[in-house]
């Protein structure tokens, strides 16, 4: 059996315990064990959706005109599932609220303009994919430089995070346009269209040719694009948990020219619509859901 002093001893023990427990509590969070109570869903409002021709849902439902209601990031149409509709099923208030800002035919150099509409909007979660057309161009000296790519996206999220610093950004990876090349290249009509539209010449030039500098140039656009989405995680990483980027999902993708558009052998269509939005709500589940956590006296 203990001694009085040794009972004594241990009931002191336990109080200092318990009191350390609830200033541990109280130095959690700004305003305590309450604070932890004050940790909400996050849940946008506004959401906009910026880039180019993906973007804006371009050939996917009518003849060379941008599908907005198919879009992957903000479509309405069920069909595609799009990020708004993901939304939309977990909180009401962003109804009516998904903006298409994208462009067809943008490129790196629109995205500043676009997040400026987005935050005159008062968006609080937007999209970025933007980056084909920086590559697709007449000639190959005439692609974006990796550090000018680098550069604009990040003046674009600087003023995202300046104006709005409690919205989200997710940044889409642009596509493989090599592999683009390796579905149609074998189809008649494909080539038909990539010849008679020029479409993506750096890529999509004489896709028949083994010749080893038509070989080499594909290879070069493919290094490109890589190096767009290796600047598109730098620049996400340095934005900080606001930021999201798909770790690459678009790019290493499959697809087949079921997902194509039919009308230039190049847009996706509303499956590719769909394949890209399952691909990055799954890169952004969990980001998505992250509570946050606001003063208790301000709930």
């Amino acid at each position: 059996m203990r001694s009085a002093a040794a009972r004594t001893t241990a009931r002191t023990a336990a109080a200092v315990l318990t009191a350390a427990a609830v200033l541990t509590a109280g130095w959690a969070g700004p305003a305590g064990a309450a604070a932890a109570e004050a940790a909400v869903p996050w849940r946008p409002t506004v959401m906009a959706a910026l880039g180019d021709s993906i973007s804006a849902g371009f050939n996917v439902c009518g003849w060379y005109v941008p599908c907005t209601s198919r879009s992957w990031a903000a479509g309405d149409h069920a069909g595609v599932r799009s990020h708004y509709l993901r939304l939309l099923a977990r909180d009401e208030a962003v109804e009516g609220h998904n903006l298409n800002l994208a462009v067809p035919g943008a490129t790196s150099a629109d995205l500043a303009g676009q997040m400026a509409r987005a935050v005159a909007r008062r968006a609080d979660y937007v999209t970025v994919l933007v980056g084909a057309q920086d590559a697709c161009v007449p000639e190959e000296r005439r692609m974006t430089p990796v550090a000018v790519y680098r550069a604009r996206v990040a003046a674009a999220l600087r003023l995202l995070k300046e104006r709005r610093p409690t919205a989200r950004v997710f940044l889409a990876s642009v596509p493989d346009l090599k592999r683009l090349w390796r579905v149609g290249k074998d189809n008649v009509a494909a080539r038909g269209f990539w010849a008679v539209g020029r479409i993506c010449p750096t890529m999509l030039a004489r896709p028949v040719s083994a010749a080893p500098a038509d070989r080499a140039r594909r290879d070069r656009v493919r290094a490109r694009v890589a190096a767009y989405n290796g600047a598109l995680a730098d620049v996400c990483a340095e934005y900080g948990r606001a930021c999201r980027f798909d770790g690459g999902a678009v790019f290493r993708r499959p697809f087949t020219l079921e997902h194509v558009s039919g009308w230039d052998f190049f847009h996706p269509n509303a499956a590719g619509q769909r394949l890209i939005a399952k691909v990055t709500f799954a890169a952004a589940r969990g980001w998505i859901d992250e509570p946050v956590r606001e003063p208790a006296g301000e709930r």
